[in-house]
């Protein structure tokens, strides 16, 4: 079931003008790259997807459910740009507690952050204290406590950022992993590089538009055809992002 926003827009100041504008926009199945340049609104975006803001105009929903309701947020997790350390707790701890948060009994919440950390192939470092974790680490550390509740939907906001070259690839892996029948994955990045060969769709904003969603060949092929490989998402992306006209509704279910 797909979350999708319909005619939103969002300003942050009453006299500012809007981020986001008419935005309508459906995730895609399994796993999508947001690219765009700092300041397009990604950001934005997630947090209208995930409810942590509303639109000031427009609707957010998935399936009947709106997303100022409890049940949208339980289905829906958001891990923000970055991931704070918990003083003092353990990476199961910390996992467990935001379960907690999300309307889990404690002994359920316990029970389950050790099954997400080994989702994120972390279940060895369950009893170390957060602080003590890597970068890389951390980051995985927010991705199992955005599944501790069983959510339907991953939003990711620029979860790579920070990480070497090895640490990327790891997180990409496993994202790639995680995006299943059941489980949709949205992540945010500037970085074409975050594209690869994982991600099944992309969907490019600027300026607070929508400028392409579609499958990542379809994302492409606005590249030459002799463009080398290393080079082609750079390539389509700046083709789309300085040709393509900002539309609304372009995605598919």
């Amino acid at each position: 079931m797909p979350i999708q926003l319909e005619a939103c827009t969002f300003a942050y100041a009453r006299r500012k003008p809007p981020v986001l504008s008419q935005l309508t926009y459906t995730v895609p199945d399994g796993f999508t790259v947001l690219l765009g340049p700092n300041g397009a609104g990604k950001s934005t975006l997630l947090k209208l997807a995930a409810g942590v803001t509303l639109p000031t105009t427009g609707h957010v929903r998935l399936g009947r459910l709106g997303s100022h309701t409890r049940e949208y947020r339980q289905r829906v997790a958001w891990m923000p740009q970055a991931i704070t350390a918990m003083t003092g707790l353990t990476a199961r701890e910390q996992v467990a507690y935001t379960g907690w948060l999300k309307g889990m009994n404690r002994t359920d919440a316990w029970t389950a952050a050790l099954q997400a950390l080994t989702r994120v192939e972390l279940a060895d470092r369950a009893d170390i204290k957060t602080k003590h974790l890597s970068g890389g680490q951390l980051r995985r550390v927010g991705v199992a406590s955005a599944l501790v509740h069983d959510a339907t939907v991953l939003l990711l906001d620029e979860p790579t950022a920070g990480l070497d070259p090895t640490q990327r690839r790891v997180f990409r892996d496993l994202i790639r992993d995680l995006a299943t029948d059941d489980v949709r994955v949205l992540m945010s990045t500037h970085d074409v590089g975050d594209l690869a060969e994982e991600a099944q769709h992309v969907t490019v904003l600027t300026d607070g538009r929508i400028h392409f969603t579609g499958t990542t060949r379809d994302f492409l092929a606005h590249a030459p055809a002799d463009t080398s490989p290393a080079r082609r998402a750079e390539v389509a992306y700046t083709a789309v992002a300085a040709h393509v006209p900002a539309q609304h509704a372009l995605g598919t279910d």
